[in-house]
């Protein structure tokens, strides 16, 4: 994956230094960036948490998102060109790079809430029972027969061993639940600050800092719904199902703000599959 890292970070400076501007003129442009922010993702990730759960998602998003640049795309769009006028801005950096930065990291923390209800779907609670009283209620309760019928000591090693496993779990939900907030959290940040100096550039180009174009309309439903989730995760502490649909959800959002709009070719935002 470092490897990845230094190809794409070496494509970025070359196409730099052949078009003097940064390399967010065309879809296989931004494509490539969102590629190389996985990576970084991937390497940031590895220096914070040894035990690299988060590894295989970040790799995976970084090789797929770069075999549809490179396989998927017209290879006239691959070329090095002149920005057309319309991105012609000092803005284009502070928005687009924002941007980018934030779909690669929304991506990541809603990939990781997918993960959390793909594994422990209906059964998140259920995991997490508490304390060591709970656990003997929950078996005594549930299981009235068993805890009469069965060997003090087998009922003990059993129940201990099924609390070791409930246990391991919950630390892996607490882990991804963890991860899935602080990945939402800073992307959330990058979002905001990049609808914030869109709205500026729409202003000194448009006339307007809103006019409700696909791209603005869709990244405002996308803002909403990450705003959801940071609300119900923040006042609420309520890691579970909820919070993990509603991060679920802007995955598929983000890529409809991101891809969908320009695949459609209707919008201001719509320069021959430009972002």
């Amino acid at each position: 994956m470092k490897f990845a890292f230094l190809c794409t970070t070496g494509f970025l400076t070359t196409r730099f230094f052949q078009t003097q501007h940064l390399p967010l003129g065309n879809l296989y442009e931004s494509l490539m960036f969102l590629s190389w922010g996985f990576s970084f993702l991937y390497l940031i990730s590895n220096v914070k948490n040894k035990k690299r759960l988060s590894a295989p998602v970040l790799a995976t998003s970084a090789l797929l998102v770069h075999a549809f640049a490179v396989l998927s795309l017209p290879h006239k769009m691959r070329e090095s060109m002149s920005l057309v006028p319309a991105l012609q801005s000092q803005w284009l950096m502070m928005h687009v790079s924002t941007t980018l930065i934030s779909y690669a990291t929304l991506l990541f923390g809603s990939l990781l809430a997918i993960v959390l209800l793909s594994i422990f779907h209906g059964e998140i609670k259920r995991y997490c029972v508490g304390n060591l009283t709970n656990n003997f209620e929950f078996r005594n309760k549930n299981y009235p027969l068993i805890s009469k019928n069965f060997p003090k000591q087998i009922i003990t090693e059993s129940f201990s061993y099924s609390l070791f496993l409930n246990s391991r779990k919950c630390q892996l939900i607490h882990l991804l639940d963890k991860w899935t907030y602080q990945a939402i959290s800073l992307g959330f940040s990058f979002l905001t600050i990049g609808i914030i100096s869109g709205a500026v550039w729409a202003n000194e180009a448009w006339g307007s800092y809103w006019s409700w174009d696909p791209k603005e309309t869709w990244a405002l439903i996308t803002w909403l719904i990450y705003a959801i989730y940071l609300h119900i995760r923040i006042n609420k502490k309520w890691m579970g199902k909820g919070s993990a649909m509603a991060a679920s959800m802007g995955f598929f959002l983000v890529w409809i703000c991101f891809l969908g709009v320009n695949l459609l070719g209707v919008g201001l935002h719509n320069y021959g599959w430009l972002i």
